[in-house]
């Protein structure tokens, strides 16, 4: 099962310019879509004097949630080839988000589309592209009797604990890795009076 993928880390920029107009490119790592309509309500308002705000943005482990936006330039000539950055650079939980202050002078639909795929590729370029892993989360409730299992399998299986309560009732929250998931669930299973629950994913 494939559990990583390829994201950047921080946001970056990068400015493009051509026969007056200039193009600022903001690259930005993302979780959700709550956070794609954040980021897009504060860069318009702080841009807001701008021709354009065009953008592309891709979410999941195979890029399963995806747009892209021309924002009123001509079709496909803004967030398209903004999009194939994302692609070009084979990255996910993304936005990047590219604004044109218009210089005079019309670019045409190829200038257009060189002029976005070079801003977005210059941002990205600012950037540095690092692999993850998915990683769900999961609580462990079990009798203080059972800590030696417990603490067994925590162990031989080099889980990270990220909470843990000890006391009549216990509980650890931890990570497990998601191709490990069902190894270690099942290995959980076998106690008895235990109770697992997932928690998230990360």
């Amino acid at each position: 099962m494939e559990d990583t993928y390829k994201t950047i880390i921080n946001t970056s920029e990068s400015i493009y310019k051509d026969k007056g107009s200039k193009f600022i490119a903001i690259a930005i790592p993302i979780k959700n879509q709550n956070q794609i309509k954040n980021h897009l309500n504060f860069i318009r308002k702080k841009y807001h004097d701008a021709s354009h705000h065009c953008y592309a943005w891709a979410l999941g482990l195979k890029r399963e949630n995806h747009r892209f936006n021309d924002d009123g330039e001509p079709s496909g000539t803004a967030g398209k080839p903004i999009y194939g950055q994302i692609l070009s650079y084979n990255i996910t939980n993304v936005l990047i988000v590219v604004i044109r202050y218009f210089g005079g002078t019309k670019l045409g639909k190829g200038g257009l589309i060189n002029a976005y795929k070079n801003a977005a590729s210059g941002a990205l370029n600012n950037n540095r592209i690092v692999t993850e892993t998915i990683r769900e989360i999961y609580r462990v409730s079990f009798d203080y009797t059972l800590m030696n299992d417990i603490m067994k399998i925590f162990k031989e299986n080099d889980l990270m604990k990220i909470d843990q309560k000890f006391e009549l009732d216990c509980s650890i929250d931890f990570e497990i890795r998601k191709k490990n998931v069902d190894k270690i669930l099942s290995l959980f299973n076998k106690l008895n009076n235990i109770k697992i629950e997932r928690l998230d994913f990360k």
